[in-house]
């Protein structure tokens, strides 16, 4: 359920058949990094790592100088540099660029390494065939016996020139009937929403579910209100109670299906969601001009 100014309202996706887990519906997960230790600490920073089903997020303030370095990664990752003042380097078999802070990154399979030379944030994005990272996540055992309701991971079709860094500036103007600033790789789909300037309003909130993925929703700005609702089956003991989960920044909240939900942007500055969805979403990619880099990755046939 969508208000008419909202361009999700423009989806026609039928809807498919939600099958209910045998153990009931799954409740969300919640990450709030600047109210927990992180996982990893050291020389190159402070990094915490939750995952869902199919994806993990690594956010790391890192010192400058840090290094980051995968020495037989399976497949693309994602790298976001969401402060401008941060600039990072990366190094992926012969190539090494130099990106810029408030820019997103693909970064291909095999050996790469990310410098922070300024030192600050940035957010890297794997899936869970990165199976070293998995370990570290503060909630690896939620998923410790898959969710049935969510298919396993299968990467969308590799780019048409060939995997190499990518590189993206998210300096991208917001556009009437377009949905935040989309992009997506193999592995990943990452929506930089627009920046909220205040408390969002109430009268056009956007309640709505996915039938069969997460959703990753990482608070880099302010604050936010995520409000879950799950269905109700014939069988009672499946029922779950509504949340309606604060979320401050840092954080990133995993929402479920077939779970309706809606996020509250709450701060009187600036409220800064990033949506992640692994692998890609079908609906937004075949909507004309969402996905800002659509023409450097195929879609499925």
């Amino acid at each position: 359920m969508y208000d008419a100014s909202d361009p999700r309202a423009s989806l026609s996706a039928a809807p498919k058949a939600t099958p209910t887990p045998t153990a009931g519906f799954a409740g969300a997960e919640y990450a709030r990094f600047y109210d927990e230790e992180p996982q990893e600490e050291g020389p190159e920073g402070r990094t915490w790592y939750v995952c869902g089903q199919n994806f993990i997020v690594a956010y790391t303030e890192a010192e400058p100088g840090a290094t980051f370095s995968r020495d037989a990664q399976p497949d693309e990752y994602v790298v976001l540099i969401p402060d401008a003042e941060t600039s990072i380097e990366i190094s992926a078999g012969s190539e090494t660029l130099t990106i810029p802070g408030n820019s997103l990154a693909f970064v291909p399979p095999g050996i790469s390494t990310v410098k922070v030379p300024t030192g600050g944030r940035i957010v890297r994005l794997f899936t869970v065939r990165s199976e070293d990272l998995v370990s570290k996540c503060a909630n690896a055992e939620s998923y410790a016996v898959p969710r049935s309701n969510i298919p396993p991971f299968a990467p969308w079709p590799a780019p048409r020139d060939g995997y190499r860094i990518r590189a993206y500036s998210l300096d991208v103007p917001p556009q009437p009937g377009r949905f935040g600033r989309i992009f997506r790789c193999t592995t990943f789909m990452v929506n930089i929403l627009d920046p909220q300037v205040g408390p969002r309003d109430i009268t056009k909130l956007s309640p709505h579910h996915h039938d069969d993925f997460e959703q990753g929703s990482l608070a880099l700005e302010g604050s936010f209100t995520h409000h879950l609702r799950w269905p109700w089956t014939t069988n009672m003991n499946h029922w779950r109670e509504d949340e309606h989960a604060f979320c401050a920044s840092p954080s990133v909240t995993v929402i479920p299906p077939p779970a309706i939900h809606t996020s509250r942007g709450m701060e009187a500055g600036v409220n800064q969601l990033v949506d992640i969805f692994c692998p890609p979403r079908i609906d937004f990619s075949e909507k004309p001009g969402w996905v800002l880099n659509a023409d450097d990755y195929p879609m499925p046939r």
